[in-house]
């Protein structure tokens, strides 16, 4: 499977995107090859927890610090966007502060990197 990763800002974490082998939900992507600026299509959706069909009204990681009493290390939500010419164009149903806004796509972390 090739995965193109890259770091969000507007979560903090890591996607992956499949691009020959897709996922298990289907889901997979196409690479315009250029590493310097690409753009995939079609947008990418991700959603973690309670926001995943399926998971409504389960534990999850709204709850963690209730459950747990730790901070939980990703929070519940959507991140809808593209990645276009070597910009992360965020839609307005993403729920993290850069929904609708456009940014350059970022080098990944160095503490992040394998």
């Amino acid at each position: 499977m090739t995965l193109h990763e890259h770091w969000c800002p507007g979560c903090s974490a890591m996607h992956q995107i499949a691009m020959d082998t897709p996922f298990r939900n289907g889901a997979r992507w196409i690479w315009d090859r250029n590493a310097a600026a690409p753009t995939f299509s079609p947008s990418i959706w991700i959603a973690v927890d309670h926001c995943c069909t399926g998971q409504e009204g389960k534990d999850c990681w709204c709850t963690f610090e209730t459950r747990i009493g730790w901070k939980p290390p990703v929070a519940c939500g959507v991140c809808h966007y593209f990645i276009r010419s070597g910009r992360i164009e965020f839609s307005g149903d993403s729920s993290h502060t850069l929904a609708g806004q456009t940014v350059d796509l970022p080098h990944i972390p160095a503490d992040k990197l394998d």
